[in-house]
C-alpha cells in the first residue's frame, strides 16, 4: 500500500509539474519579499503584514523608476533588436559561405529550418506567452500571501506527516528557505554584475543596442551556464552586422565576463550564501529542463538549492547519520 500510495503521488506530481512549478515560482517570490521585509520589522519595528505591504510598495516603485527613467529608451531598442536580428543573421551567413566548415553548417540548417511559418504555430506562440503573463502575475499573487504568513502555510505542511517526523521536517523546511533566500541574494549580485559590465563593455566597443543586449545577458545569468552562452551568442550574432572582427571582439568579452563572475564573483559571495558546484547546476538545468520544459531550465538551480538542503536534512542526517534536528517547530 504504501508504494502503490508513493507511486500515485509520484504520478500526480507529474501530472501537476506546472502548477508545481508555479507554487515554487511563488515561493521564491514570497521568499524575495521576506528578505525585504526583514530588515523593517528588524529595524522599524513593523509586524509582517505591514512590512510586507511596503517590501511590494517599494518593489514596484522600484519598477515604476527603472521604467520612467529607461523604459523608452529599453522598449526601443528591443524594438530596434527585433529588426535588426534577420540582418544580423544575414551578415552570419555570408560570412559562414567563406569556409568549408560554414558551408557544412549552412547545409545542416537548412536542412532542419522550415520555410514558412503557418499561422496555427504564430496563434499558438502568443497563446503560450499570454499564459506565461497570467502564471506570472498568478505568481507574484500567490508569492504575495505567503510572504505575509509563511508560518501558517509551513505549520499547514508540517502537520501532514506523521508527528515522530514534524520536527525534522520543520527543520528542514526552515533550512530550505535560508538557504534559498541566500542564494537569490548572491545570484542577484552576480546578475546585477553580469548586466552592467556587458553594457558598459559593449558600449565601449561601440555595439548597437548595448543597453538592450546588458538586460538580457543579466537576465539570463539567472540560469547558470546555459544563460551565459545564449547571452553571448546573442551579442557575438548582433556584433555581426559590424564585421567578424568586431564579432571577435565581443565574443572575448563575454568569455572575459563569464570567466570573472564564474571564478572571483561567485566564489566571494558563495562564502556567505550557499554553495552549489558548477557540475550540479549544469546538471539539475538539464535534467529539469528535461522533465519540465524551459520553465524547469529557468528554475532549475534554486530547485536544485531546496533539494540539496532537503537531502541533506532529511536523508543524510535523518536516516543515515540520526542526527537531532536543529529547531523545534515555530
Amino acid at each position: 500500500m504504501i508504494g502503490l500510495l508513493t507511486l500515485g503521488l509520484a504520478l500526480l506530481a507529474w501530472y501537476l509539474s506546472a502548477v508545481l512549478l508555479m507554487l515554487f515560482g511563488a515561493v521564491i517570490v514570497a521568499v524575495i519579499l521576506h528578505a525585504m521585509a526583514a530588515p523593517m520589522q528588524r529595524h522599524l519595528k513593523l509586524k509582517p503584514r505591514p512590512a510586507v505591504a511596503a517590501s511590494v510598495v517599494l518593489a514596484l516603485l522600484f519598477v515604476a523608476l527603472v521604467s520612467w527613467l529607461i523604459g523608452d529608451r529599453l522598449t526601443s531598442q528591443f524594438e530596434d533588436l527585433r529588426e535588426r536580428l534577420p540582418t544580423a543573421l544575414t551578415a552570419l551567413f555570408d560570412w559562414l559561405r567563406r569556409y568549408p566548415i560554414g558551408q557544412a553548417l549552412l547545409e545542416l540548417w537548412d536542412s532542419a529550418s522550415v520555410g514558412d511559418v503557418p499561422w496555427t504555430r504564430v496563434a499558438y506562440a502568443a497563446t503560450q506567452t499570454l499564459n506565461a503573463v497570467g502564471t506570472v502575475l498568478l505568481m507574484a499573487l500567490v508569492g504575495v500571501y505567503l510572504a505575509i504568513d509563511p508560518r501558517l502555510y509551513r505549520v499547514g505542511l508540517v502537520r501532514l506527516v506523521p508527528p515522530a517526523h514534524r520536527e525534522r521536517i520543520n527543520d528542514a523546511l526552515l533550512a530550505s528557505g535560508h538557504a534559498l533566500s541566500r542564494w537569490l541574494v548572491a545570484q542577484s549580485f552576480s546578475m546585477l554584475f553580469v548586466g552592467i559590465t556587458t553594457a558598459v563593455g559593449l558600449a565601449l566597443l561601440d555595439v548597437p543596442l548595448a543597453l538592450t543586449l546588458g538586460v538580457i545577458a543579466g537576465l539570463l545569468a539567472f540560469v547558470p551556464f546555459f544563460g551565459a552562452i545564449a547571452a553571448g551568442v546573442l551579442a557575438v550574432l548582433m556584433a555581426f552586422t559590424q564585421g567578424p572582427t568586431q564579432a571577435l571582439y565581443v565574443g572575448l568579452l563575454s568569455l572575459v565576463i563569464q570567466q570573472v563572475e564564474g571564478n572571483v564573483i561567485m566564489p566571494l559571495v558563495e562564502r556567505w550564501a550557499v554553495s552549489l558546484a558548477p557540475a550540479l547546476a549544469i546538471m539539475a538545468a538539464v535534467i529539469f529542463g528535461v522533465l519540465f520544459g524551459l520553465p524547469g531550465l529557468v528554475l532549475s538551480t534554486p530547485l536544485m538549492v531546496v533539494t540539496m538542503v532537503l537531502v541533506k536534512k532529511l536523508y543524510v542526517e535523518g536516516l543515515l547519520e540520526g542526527a537531532p534536528p536543529s529547531s523545534s517547530p515555530r
